[in-house]
């Protein structure tokens, strides 16, 4: 195995650990043996577990920006309905977890956002660039007519960020599907609406 492909084996079993548990429940040896790596290589990669844990939030930022981007790329219809497709597909994720993994970013945001300032300086920036997304989205939904022009994009696009992270929490703590359902309904078939 590559380094490169032992380096993401090992994100990849470390963030399904963290999602489920918490980043500081989750053991730097049960790591290793959920991605069958010798206990030597974890320093090989990382610095320290922080260092595993910042690497974690650059990794899940790239998955969500691929995965937005493969949904928005293969999705037909308007911008609006890309969006939905996203949210639906994430749902979608999230079912396959049983309801109980959520938001890798929200997770380690509840985490260690007021433990360690470069990690919640880290996850504000990814938490900017997913709004950023949104709000692209619904500049062009505005463009075309779509979204009512009263609403200003920028804080469109976090409400509807800030309702999707809540509906996570829900979700985690129902273990049931019905908060995401709700989020959807209420952002897509009301608020968004024309």
């Amino acid at each position: 195995m590559s380094k490169q492909n032992t380096k993401h084996r090992i994100l990849e079993h470390a963030g399904r650990l963290v999602r489920l548990k918490g980043f500081n429940h989750t053991g730097i040896q049960e790591i290793l043996e959920s991605a069958d790596v010798p206990k030597g290589s974890f320093y090989f990669y990382f610095r320290s577990k922080d260092d595993l844990g910042l690497e974690l939030i650059n990794y899940y930022a790239e998955l969500l920006a691929q995965k937005a981007n493969s949904l928005f790329d293969d999705a037909e219809g308007s911008p609006l309905e890309k969006l939905l497709a996203f949210f639906q597909g994430m749902r979608k994720l999230f079912e396959e977890d049983e309801w109980r993994s959520g938001c890798p970013i929200g997770n380690l945001s509840q985490e260690m956002s007021l433990l360690n300032e470069t990690f919640r300086s880290n996850l504000q920036r990814v938490f900017n660039i997913i709004q950023g997304n949104i709000k692209d989205y619904i500049e062009q939904g505005l463009a075309q007519g779509d979204i009512d022009p009263h609403f200003d994009p920028n804080d469109l696009a976090q409400f509807i960020l800030d309702s999707w992270e809540g509906a996570l929490l829900r979700m985690k703590v129902e273990q049931s599907p019905q908060p995401l359902l709700i989020f959807e309904k209420m952002i897509f078939d009301h608020m968004l609406n024309p």
